[in-house]
């Protein structure tokens, strides 16, 4: 078939896609002989359309190539180049191999091959279907083929999450992405292995954010101390990237920090399944809950350890602000009314003098609030804790095995017995719902067979789905309670180690207020037999909440009581 002369200058276009999951089948394939006219192949397709370009007379070849990439999106580079090239009149004919080396999506294929390309004067040909939209060939079956390309990518992205739960119920990690500060092992590609470098940048990091530093602090910070980011530290080291190389190495985002700070797999363990793709078109990232992901531990060496990575959890879950002087409180995000539970505010205006400044009930409003202003001075508070801290250290240092004991008698065994009732509240109420399953069902065919009156049904019905909704929240409540009380059972070594050492502290620092410090309640000031007023302060530790040190009485009590009723400390 001979073009028009006035047509020469246009290109015909060869157009090849070859995806992830066809290049697996073109190696199976491979291995069985006679099969390589079958061949998906971008070197075969190629050769076909050269060929058929040849044959037919179509001048001016180029070729488009998208190696690797889903037929059910158009977001693809030699795809898209073409498109506008198309769009610019540079294209006479498009020649496709088969429909689904086009793409998998009816409804854009339809829309291209019957609206857009004729729209253009664009001829589009698929050899294997026998297309021409020139001719008018082929054009009766080409949406029932399109239909059946889509349906076939959507089985392939089943069984695709089949392998994938498989894996993960084999105790195998699904993400082919590693974070920075791993690598993949040489040995063993499945295994990840510490890049001492990264995990350097990682840890410190985390100490920054104990610190007190939020995400846009840490990132200011490294960039002025000049340490070059994730992407361009896998540029620097020749690794893929799917992010461009940036003009600055140094520039750090909030995003990248907080990527980092909230992802678990640093504590030693894989997490499958914490996204997905909204469906097999549409890949939009959807982020599950928590309880949906598949936790896989001790898959690879710790970086961080977990009860840091707690910790760090607990600090990002309260915004941290700076005063209007620029000032900052080793406090914040610490500190709560002990009587309205909200949380005390930082003054330290430039009016304050510095030494003084102070902090007060977020509901206090001069006398129109909701709440008294339970004052206290930062001095007062750093010399309160500083006191409270050394005088615990001193206790659990001298009576450690007393602490142990009474920490496993006054918190462990309420906490089973709230564990254990939640659970049985769960149970009752997930069979409950279970019956209301089988009542709506049954109460929907007496209706159909008029043994119940519309009337009746739709308020039966009503109270029923009512009913099954409140159960619902309940159990999801329950369970979000059950999993917070068994996060509790913290192994105390870490807040030993951290106490040990504070018997002789001189002077509070951000780490170790967050380290060792969950909460701080403020009372109102009380006068004192002194006749001065004091403010009571309750001092929630991290592993084991408020420690009341006992007396000496106590202590002797307490080590008669182990004696006779030995409890499981450790």
């Amino acid at each position: 078939m001979a073009k028009k002369a006035e047509n020469k200058q246009k290109i015909t276009a060869l157009y090849c896609r070859l995806s992830v999951e066809d290049i697996r089948d073109d190696d199976k394939n491979s291995k069985k002989k006679g099969n390589t006219d079958e061949s998906n192949s971008i070197t075969n397709q190629k050769q076909i359309l050269s060929q058929y370009a040849k044959e037919h007379g179509y001048l001016h070849p180029e070729f488009f190539v998208d190696d690797g990439i889903s037929g059910t999106t158009f977001d693809r580079p030699e795809f898209q180049r073409m498109q506008k090239m198309a769009e610019n009149g540079e294209i006479e004919t498009i020649i496709v191999k088969d429909l689904s080396r086009f793409g998998r999506e009816q409804v854009e294929m339809g829309r291209l091959t019957q609206i857009v390309y004729p729209s253009l004067g664009v001829t589009f040909i698929a050899i294997q279907e026998n297309v021409n939209t020139a001719e008018g060939t082929g054009l009766e079956m080409m949406p029932f083929y399109n239909i059946f390309n889509e349906w076939y990518a959507e089985q392939t992205s089943k069984k695709i999450k089949a392998v994938w739960k498989a894996k993960a119920d084999n105790g195998e990690r699904v993400s082919a992405s590693i974070p920075f500060g791993y690598i993949k092992s040489v040995d063993d590609p499945k295994q990840w292995i510490v890049d001492e470098p990264a995990a350097k940048v990682v840890k410190y990091i985390f100490e920054l954010c104990l610190a007190g530093l939020g995400p846009s602090q840490i990132a200011k910070r490294l960039e002025s101390e000049e340490i070059i980011t994730p992407t361009e530290y896998c540029y620097r080291n020749g690794r893929k990237c799917s992010n461009p190389r940036p003009e600055n190495p140094y520039r750090w985002v909030s995003d990248s920090v907080i990527h980092i700070l909230e992802n678990r797999q640093y504590t030693g363990c894989t997490v499958n399944f914490m996204t997905s793709y909204v469906s097999f078109k549409v890949k939009k990232t959807v982020y599950h809950p928590e309880e949906e992901w598949n936790i896989i531990p001790n898959t690879q060496e710790a970086i961080i350890d977990e009860d840091t990575f707690e910790r760090v959890q607990e600090l990002r879950k309260s915004r941290r602000r700076n005063s209007a002087t620029g000032k900052t409180s080793i406090f914040s995000g610490l500190l709560y009314c002990a009587d309205c539970g909200s949380k005390l505010y930082y003054c330290a205006a430039k009016s304050i003098e510095d030494g003084k400044e102070f902090y007060r009930c977020s509901q206090y409003k001069e006398k129109r609030g909701s709440c008294t202003i339970h004052f206290i001075r930062d001095a007062v508070l750093k010399e309160i804790v500083l006191d409270t801290i050394k005088a615990v250290a001193k206790y659990v240092t001298e009576f450690e095995p007393i602490f142990l004991y009474l920490y496993a008698k006054h918190n462990t065994a309420n906490r089973e017995i709230n564990i254990r009732m939640m659970k049985q509240n769960v149970e009752k109420a997930q069979k409950r719902i279970s019956e209301l399953d089988k009542l709506i069902e049954g109460l929907y065919e007496y209706n159909l067979l008029g043994k119940v009156s519309d009337e009746r049904f739709y308020r039966m019905s009503a109270n029923y789905e009512k009913e099954q909704k409140e159960l619902l929240a309940a159990v999801e409540n329950n369970k979000q309670a059950i999993k917070t009380a068994e996060q509790e059972k913290i192994d105390l070594d870490a807040f030993l180690k951290a106490i040990r050492g504070c018997t002789e502290l001189k002077e509070l620092t951000p780490t170790l207020v967050n380290t060792l410090i969950k909460r701080i309640d403020v009372h109102n000031s009380i006068k004192g037999e002194d006749g001065l007023k004091h403010v009571p302060v309750d001092i929630s530790f991290t592993a084991a909440g408020i420690i009341n040190i006992p007396t000496e009485q106590e202590i002797l009590e307490t080590i008669q009581e182990m004696r006779e009723n030995p409890l499981k400390t450790a």
